[in-house]
């Protein structure tokens, strides 16, 4: 008989944290819908030593807004990671010596909103699969 209301008073504490976890989660959840990167068009040899600096922006929905954020960088050319351009885990883009021409810089993070539990396609190195992804064009002179 002493452990009923022990019991009870532990199943009581449960379904309270419980309830608050989830009332928690449901207000505070926002979901990652674009990324933009600015600047949108660069050319490396309008910058000192021509390093890029880019930034990322995250667009969410519920609530809307907008903040900087941390994402994956990577420089592709024609849809393949290239070697002429180099990026920092900052998005500081740099033109490799001989380097001519166009080049994609793309931010990118997975796609971890809710409902994505799985992804069918393969995550691609210049933004596919599961990823939402940000796009800039830097010019090499």
């Amino acid at each position: 008989m002493g452990r009923l209301p022990f019991t009870l008073s532990f199943l009581a504490l449960i379904v309270a944290a419980s309830v608050a976890a989830l009332s928690c989660g449901a207000s505070s959840q926002s979901q990652l819908q674009s990324i933009t990167v600015n600047p949108a068009v660069a050319d490396a040899q309008d910058y000192p030593n021509g390093e890029v600096p880019f930034t990322a922006t995250g667009f969410y929905v519920n609530p809307p807004h907008s903040a900087p954020i941390s994402t994956n960088w990577v420089a592709c050319q024609q849809n393949v990671p290239t070697s002429e351009v180099s990026i920092s885990t900052a998005g500081v883009a740099q033109c490799a010596s001989g380097a001519t021409g166009s080049y994609a810089v793309i931010s990118w993070v997975y796609n971890t909103g809710p409902g994505v539990y799985s992804c069918p396609a393969a995550i691609t190195a210049c933004g596919g699969g599961c990823t939402i992804v940000g796009t800039a064009q830097l010019t090499c002179p």
